[in-house]
């Protein structure tokens, strides 16, 4: 009961900072920097599978990856930026670079831990990919650093204040059916998947952190590759069922840890469903294409094989990515990303609930202990 009175408490303390000019703590707090730390796979990984043993399939640092802006590509799975790199734009951050990248060995700003094929469970692709319990040893390895460097109290005020951005579960799902195991009811392995991903947020509680941003899951079912393989072109609804499961089941845990747990907030993003529509009607949205990709070969340009260093060697490139929702088959292009980024910023409680990533930058930890104790 004390820990949901603190929640509503909470509530209500985001509202006056984000509506009363009253609370002027709110803009002073929003100049200051608030460090962002990624989580997940290939949608939010900027390049650290450049780094580790894996194959093509998982890389992305050749031609025409990142043309758009990236010259040379960095390892981004698009033309050009992701995600997280308009986030980091829109809270005033420098692009968070990749975590395992030699060549970054400042941290002040936040990291990002995502790798392409990565999986919730570490038995998702675990030699090829850094799985998610791996990703967040690298981040407890960064809490020891913090503490080394700026001393306990400063550490804790920045791990209070962050935000963690998280795409993860899509590789989980797709893995599973690759396996065949239908020994396992599709409601006990999101459960797997679930309770796995609460572990790795609790990791993060412990330490300090409050604040996570997280997508629900791609539109498996009818990705470009799924429906290319059926004879209709139809989306798979057993795999949509699947997708569905799973928001469902993350929505209500994510409820219930606000409850539990003392200080935490989200933001969950409806990336399966924003993904959806401009499948369904791209002009709508400012595009030409929603139903192909930009980069690959085969109906649809399906079949993965953008940059030809893959199985399959042949590709076809698009002449403007900005028309298209889709850069290779399975990840958007820079315009596409920024329309997301935008809806996760500053969407409404429709798209992004119940707080958008621009209110959990804007709030820190410590406006919410100072007006709970005035």
């Amino acid at each position: 009961m004390a820990l949901a009175k603190s929640h509503l408490v909470i509530s209500l303390v985001v509202s006056c900072l984000l509506i009363l000019t009253g609370c002027e703590s709110s803009q002073v707090h929003f100049n200051k920097h608030v460090a962002l730390f990624i989580f997940g796979d290939s949608l939010f990984d900027p390049g650290n599978n450049n780094y580790i043993n894996t194959t093509t399939e998982l890389q992305a640092n050749f031609w025409p990856y990142g043309e758009s802006y990236f010259h040379p590509p960095t390892g981004r799975f698009s033309d050009g930026r992701i995600i997280p790199d308009f986030i980091a734009e829109f809270a005033g951050l420098p692009l968070i670079p990749a975590y395992l990248d030699p060549n970054n060995n400042e941290f002040l700003y936040g990291a990002n831990f995502a790798s392409a094929g990565s999986g919730v469970l570490d038995e998702t692709q675990p030699t090829i990919a850094v799985k998610l319990t791996t990703q967040l040893q690298y981040f407890t390895d960064l809490v020891k650093y913090y503490r080394k460097k700026l001393g306990d109290v400063k550490a804790e005020q920045l791990l209070s204040d962050a935000v963690f951005l998280f795409s993860c579960g899509s590789n989980d799902y797709q893995f599973l059916l690759e396996r065949n195991e239908s020994s396992l009811l599709y409601d006990e392995y999101v459960e797997m998947v679930i309770g796995n991903l609460t572990q790795v947020f609790k990791v993060i509680h412990e330490k300090g952190g409050r604040k996570i941003g997280i997508t629900t899951l791609t539109p498996l079912g009818c990705l470009l590759p799924v429906r290319a393989e059926r004879p209709d072109n139809t989306c798979d609804q057993e795999l949509n069922i699947i997708s569905s499961l799973h928001d469902k089941a993350l929505s209500k845990k994510l409820q219930d840890l606000t409850q539990q747990w003392e200080g935490f907030m989200y933001s969950k993003f409806e990336l399966q469903i924003e993904i959806t529509k401009r499948m369904k009607n791209p002009s709508k949205y400012g595009l030409k294409v929603g139903n192909s990709a930009c980069c690959g070969t085969g109906p649809f340009r399906a079949i993965n094989s953008c940059g030809g260093k893959r199985e399959t060697r042949e590709f076809e490139l698009c002449d403007n990515p900005n028309d298209y929702l889709l850069f290779d088959p399975y990840h958007p292009t820079e315009a596409a990303n920024l329309q997301l980024a935008e809806l996760f910023w500053e969407g409404d409680s429709k798209v992004t609930s119940p707080y958008n990533l621009k209110s959990l930058f804007q709030v820190t930890y410590v406006d919410i202990i100072q007006h709970t104790t005035q």
